[in-house]
């Protein structure tokens, strides 16, 4: 049977604006991006195959377009739409805070370090420095690491936390092993940053470890 020919409540896109995009199987949102399967598939099919074979859709995704472009079903055009689609996403998570809004949400920080430093195959520490209003003043990726750590100075971030003239910081790093669980070093390396931004009056507002599914924040479980 043909995609077309499936009932409209079950074909994706029809799925989608009826419900929203938030009740499609990671298979129904990238045949949306298919549009098509391959022969004697639907676009739904192919894509089940996809991620069966190359998946899960953290693993698909992470791939380069050039990578993506070579995969059966795929192709450059639709490779370009993917990435594309991704790029959009980074943007659409990063313009409340490149537009000086102030911080209300502190999940969607949590969402944004995982856009910036979910797919990089090493640790990375990254810090975010806010005004007194908690509106982001600039973003920077500190140190990077071994696919097992990455050394993070305290000093250095007071360092920049000064440079930006900052009232507060929230800080991310990625765990390139998918566990987001703090390890005693991620419990040490906070108290040590709280401690020396404290001296300059700079406040240490969350923490955040990515890895697969949401970050988890460390003010969350009182170690911040």
């Amino acid at each position: 049977m043909r995609l077309r020919d499936w009932p409209a409540t079950e074909r994706p896109r029809e799925k989608l604006l009826a419900r929203g995009p938030a009740v499609l199987s990671d298979a129904e949102l990238l045949a949306i991006f298919l549009g098509s399967g391959l022969r004697g598939r639907d676009a739904v099919q192919t894509a089940r195959e996809l991620l069966a074979a190359h998946g899960p859709l953290r693993a698909l995704l992470d791939r380069p377009a050039p990578a993506l472009a070579r995969l059966p079903g795929l192709g450059p055009a639709r490779a370009c739409l993917l990435a594309a689609a991704l790029e959009l996403g980074n943007r659409h998570l990063a313009a409340a805070l490149e537009r000086g809004e102030a911080l209300t949400d502190p999940a969607s920080a949590g969402r944004y370090f995982a856009r910036r430093l979910r797919p990089r195959p090493h640790e990375v520490f990254a810090v975010l420095f806010l005004d007194n209003r908690h509106r982001a003043l600039a973003f920077e990726e500190m140190f990077h690491g071994t696919i097992d750590g990455a050394e993070v100075h305290p000093r250095e971030v007071v360092r920049r936390a000064l440079a930006h003239n900052a009232a507060a910081v929230i800080v991310g790093h990625n765990h390139p092993s998918g566990s987001t669980e703090p390890s005693a070093a991620d419990r040490a390396v906070t108290a040590r940053l709280k401690q020396a931004l404290a001296l300059v009056e700079v406040r240490l507002l969350d923490h955040f470890i990515v890895g697969d599914g949401e970050p988890v924040s460390l003010a969350a479980r009182g170690l911040v």
